[in-house]
């Protein structure tokens, strides 16, 4: 089983880490979030620049992919 994990408070949300480690064990864990916290842009995508994206080091957050822009532009790049 492949589980998406995507927040909408960014990739150095504290939830989100806890999500992660709370699904290990469970399938394959793929992690796409906002570079900054993004609360309040809802379903919004951004459509007037170009989108990039890194992946994060460090502990608790190695492997998180990080989109520079929505919620819905993370989930957006996860599927395509």
């Amino acid at each position: 089983m492949r589980i998406l994990i995507a927040n909408d408070d960014g990739y150095l949300a504290p939830g989100i880490a806890a999500l992660v480690q709370a699904c290990r064990g469970l399938g394959e864990i793929d992690v796409y979030a906002p570079e900054q916290n993004a609360s309040g842009t809802s379903n919004a995508l951004t459509l007037n620049r170009p989108l990039s994206m890194f992946e994060a080091r460090g502990e608790g957050i190695a492997g998180f992919h990080v989109v520079n822009g929505t919620p819905s532009d993370s989930v957006h790049v996860a599927l395509t």
